[in-house]
């Protein structure tokens, strides 16, 4: 079975559990600002909750946070139990991203900031947001960067482009800490401020969350041998893995259990293992990227979106009407196309209720619909690349 995405994972993250090192957390947040270019990065147990953090530091409150409707449901929840409301923008259909005109007229009184996302790495346009921004200057600007590590508009890295930029770094990211997420800025007084809010509610690390960490690394990177993956999707499709890999409830707004408990040095020393490789494995992404669409060019009854030479790929999305028979023509065959974002936060039964009279999504109703993500790893495959082309070709032409 070749899984929808595989994390590079190997020797060197499993070495570095077995090291001692109690400012493991310091070396990584330094490595991590380091690799993208700025003065500061703060971790977090996880990206929502730097994000819900960052809101606080910036002083946010009973403020309206645009978004984009076609994201992960985080984000929102972030917004809502920082106490803010999210205001939900509808996408573009050549890149996936928010739609920055509409962003723009979504902006009113009460407006604090904007949450820009980089969808599937797909760098959003800074050109047009600069602009957006003169004309808007008390409006906040963060990017969200948890698809988009580095990832480049026209040479310019979209995490340098905002007051602050919040990644994610879970086991199905570009890097990964196996949990965990970053916030990154250049401002040194709002660092100084998240830290200290940060240090004021984290709860310290106890060993056995180390210990929890560590197995579940071992077990993630046995899980996606090639021998053992197709138990591991049995499990999945059955439910009985729903606790460990399903990150939302679609009629709750709320944080992990453990979304106060500190990062633990264990996984700053995968964040650090990661970050050595971590440029080797966003070529590889782009060779993916590069392979597919070479190969599936024409291809009836698929889109590609529209992503530039910066993209950074966390996914390989294509839009097709056909999803349910694709998805099971493939699965049959040995190859999961996976379906990341399945839906549209306003029509998630948690949101419907919230105000935003008069607008409509249809953009990000139509992605959530028809959105499939070949599979794709930290390392380039010719051979299994060439297996998920000629599955799709054959299952497509046939329609």
């Amino acid at each position: 079975m070749i899984p929808r995405f595989k994390p590079d994972l190997g020797w060197p993250e499993f070495r570095a559990l077995f090291r001692c090192n109690r400012s493991a957390v310091e070396h990584f947040e330094k490595d991590f600002a380091a690799e993208m270019g700025q003065k500061h990065a703060i971790s977090f147990p996880y990206g929502r909750m730097g994000l819900l953090m960052l809101l606080e530091a910036l002083g946010l409150k009973d403020k309206a946070v645009i978004c984009p409707a076609y994201t992960c449901v985080v984000v929102a929840h972030a917004i809502v139990l920082s106490g803010n409301r999210p205001v939900f923008v509808d996408s573009q259909v050549s890149d996936c991203n928010m739609d920055l005109e509409l962003a723009e007229r979504a902006i009113g009184p009460e407006t604090g900031a904007i949450i820009a996302t980089s969808i599937f790495g797909h760098p959003v346009d800074l050109d047009r947001l600069d602009d957006l921004s003169k004309r808007n200057p008390d409006v906040i600007i963060i990017q969200d960067c948890a698809h988009s590590f580095a990832a480049e508009w026209q040479g310019r890295p979209v995490q340098q482009a905002g007051r602050a930029a919040v990644f994610g770094l879970n086991i199905s990211k570009i890097a990964t800490s196996v949990f965990g997420g970053m916030v990154t800025t250049d401002d040194d007084a709002l660092a100084a401020t998240l830290r200290q809010l940060r240090d004021e509610r984290q709860l310290r690390a106890p060993c056995s969350k180390g210990i929890r960490r560590t197995l579940y690394l071992a077990a993630a990177i046995g899980a996606f041998s090639p021998p053992v993956y197709g138990l591991v999707r049995w499990l999945e499709r059955s439910g009985l893995l729903d606790r460990f890999s399903r990150y939302y409830d679609e009629a709750l707004i709320d944080m992990p259990a453990d979304a106060l408990v500190a990062m633990t040095s264990v996984e700053a020393q995968v964040g650090i293992a990661q970050l050595v490789k971590y440029r080797a494995m966003i070529g590889a992404r782009r060779r993916w990227a590069a392979y597919y669409r070479d190969n599936l060019a024409n291809v009836p009854g698929l889109i590609f979106p529209q992503a530039g030479p910066g993209a950074t790929w966390s996914h390989i999305a294509i839009f097709t009407s056909h999803r349910d028979a694709l998805l099971a023509y493939a699965q049959e065959r040995g190859v999961q196309l996976g379906t990341i974002i399945d839906y549209s936060i306003p029509e998630m039964s948690a949101y419907r209720d919230q105000p935003n009279p008069g607008t409509s999504w249809p953009v990000a109703a139509s992605f959530a619909r028809t959105a499939i993500n070949l599979p794709i790893s930290g390392s380039f495959c010719e051979q299994r690349a060439r297996k998920v082309v000629d599955i799709l070709r054959t299952a497509l032409e046939a329609q």
